[in-house]
């Protein structure tokens, strides 16, 4: 599974734990940021969303302080639902239910391996599917 991944500096070091915990099962491509110096969120998160979008990437991760911000951003865009999750139960129903395809994480608010946990339970649950699928396909406007 290829899985893009990107954040603003307030997520950078959580970004980079993930990769780090998850690079033997997944291949990222990770799109910055680099540092911990401030940045604009928005630019990572479209960059993320694109992809997602354009089916480059079966699933995306998106991280900043809250999560709340590269998660707004995903959803602007056709084809994607961003769920933001900040424990397992969440990120589960979110593709569940939801079928959602990026992962917005709150870097201020989860530790490491709670993040983990949410990423593995998002990335190993499937779409259920029947009900769902109607409620899904009303998403899109």
């Amino acid at each position: 599974m290829n899985i893009i991944i990107g954040s603003d500096h307030a997520g950078y070091e959580l970004k980079l734990q993930l990769i780090s915990f998850f690079s033997d099962k997944y291949k990222f491509t990770d799109v910055g940021t680099n540092s911990l110096e401030s940045c604009d969120y928005p630019d990572y998160a479209h960059q993320v969303a694109n992809a997602v979008s354009k089916n480059e990437y079966e699933f995306g991760i998106l991280i900043c302080g809250s999560g709340t911000g590269v998660n707004i951003t995903a959803n602007k865009h056709k084809n994607v639902r961003s769920a933001l999750s900040w424990i397992p139960e969440i990120a589960k129903l979110a593709r569940e239910h939801n079928n959602a395809n990026i992962l917005a994480l709150p870097a201020r608010f989860i530790s490491v391996e709670e993040a983990n946990k949410i990423v593995e339970v998002f990335l190993s649950t499937n779409f259920e599917g029947g009900r769902h699928l109607n409620r899904v396909n009303k998403i899109e406007q």
